[in-house]
């Protein structure tokens, strides 16, 4: 792979990343909510899920997902199921939204979030399958073998990914620190979180 070629993955990777998807609304919606390290703990869940998508892709399995319509059905009713599960549970949930703090546990249950939600939506292996393989080698370059390039180029994707990710969580979260005490707020970050998490799921479902 030359400096240009690469050049152009990483261009595409960010600009891919950027782009208004439901993981980016998804962390920007914990960012508001909560704070911005709850952003942070959703985008590294998210961020770990795409090991598991590289490995399927790295070693042909996303081949199986891409021409089995039923496990590929499946896994996104499993996905969007789960989706309109955390949505319940933010509604049952009769606890005031924790504004400005967060504590390690609820650090740890956003990142299983983050990483569940993103391993149940079969479309990231898609993406993967479609993506990487325009940019890794047919053969063994500079001493590296397709299998190695597909971890290689996933792992500069999953970076930038984390990296932009924590820079929209830092920002958001500090936007929206000043709303934090204002009268309603709380109940509007409930109900958001609610229609976003509808929201994610339909589009799971129904696209």
């Amino acid at each position: 792979m030359s400096l240009a070629d690469f050049g152009v993955f990483l261009t595409a990777s960010i600009l891919l990343t950027l782009a208004p998807g439901p993981d980016l609304i998804f962390v920007i919606t914990q960012s508001v909510s909560r704070h911005w390290k709850a952003g942070v703990a959703t985008a590294l869940g998210l961020c770990s899920g795409l090991l598991v998508h590289m490995t399927v892709v790295a070693f042909g399995a996303a081949v199986f997902l891409k021409t089995n319509p039923i496990a590929f059905q499946t896994l996104k009713v499993a996905g969007a199921l789960y989706l309109l599960f955390l949505a319940w549970q933010v509604w049952r949930s009769e606890e005031e939204i924790s504004l400005g703090s967060v504590d390690r546990s609820d650090l740890r249950n956003l990142y299983v979030k983050g990483i569940t939600m993103n391993l149940l939506n079969p479309k990231v292996t898609l993406f993967f399958l479609a993506f990487l393989p325009q940019f890794i080698p047919a053969t063994t370059e500079h001493g590296w073998s397709p299998v190695q390039w597909a971890y290689i180029l996933g792992g500069v994707f999953l970076i930038q990914a984390l990296l932009i990710f924590s820079t929209v969580s830092y920002i958001s979260g500090q936007w929206a620190a000043r709303f934090w005490e204002r009268e309603g707020y709380q109940n509007i970050m409930k109900w958001g979180q609610i229609v976003v998490f509808v929201t994610i799921s339909a589009h799971l479902l129904f696209t």
